[in-house]
């Protein structure tokens, strides 16, 4: 039996997150089971503390966190328009929970706008969150770039450090203010070690 604290909202984002776990756990997910331990995990944690911190709507956060690289995880080859085809699947996921119409369409936004490279207006609070959180996360989780260079991608010692250096200057610009508070020690330590590596 399920503690009296469980609502409706708590189930449907347990379910969320199970969906996408399970997702990474197969072995069609190209980016391996590391896209969930090492990436999505992290970025719905800082998408929650952002958004408790910042007043902003914490279920729409942790739920654009949770499927903001869906896409990915499910077709490698929507990868490079994963923020549109997460979206897409965003709504198809959460109109299956009747989750209210006008929160899809937040949530789709969120996720829409959550990679810098594309040049997006995050026209929210909770955008510029998952933002923030997804960058964050790439900090957290350094090793699931250093995987992405090496691994996936098949680059040398240099080059593959050298792009993981790139990725986190960019990841790092991106921050709102109060995530690089949170994310600086990591940022520093982080970038001394690889720097000194080049």
């Amino acid at each position: 039996m399920l503690p009296l604290c469980y609502d409706w909202h708590t189930l449907m984002i347990e379910e969320v997150a199970n969906l996408v776990e399970e997702a990474c756990k197969k072995e069609t997910n190209y980016f391996g089971y590391g896209a969930w331990s090492h990436h999505i995990y992290f970025v719905a944690k800082y998408a929650k503390m952002l958004a408790k911190e910042l007043g902003a709507d914490e279920e729409v956060c942790e739920l654009a966190a949770l499927l903001h690289d869906y896409a990915s995880v499910l077709n490698k080859d929507w990868y490079p328009q994963h923020h549109i085809h997460s979206a897409r699947l965003a709504q198809e996921v959460l109109s299956k929970f009747n989750y209210p119409q006008e929160k899809i369409e937040q949530v789709k936004h969120t996720i829409l706008t959550h990679r810098a490279s594309q040049g997006i207006k995050q026209d929210t609070l909770e955008a510029k969150i998952l933002a923030s959180a997804d960058a964050m996360a790439h900090f957290a989780g350094v090793n699931s770039l250093l995987y992405l260079a090496f691994v996936i991608h098949g680059k040398d010692i240099n080059e593959g450090t050298q792009w993981v250096l790139s990725k986190l200057e960019r990841s790092w610009k991106k921050l709102m203010p109060e995530a690089k508070d949170i994310i600086k020690d990591k940022y520093d330590a982080i970038k001394i070690t690889l720097e000194s590596a080049v």
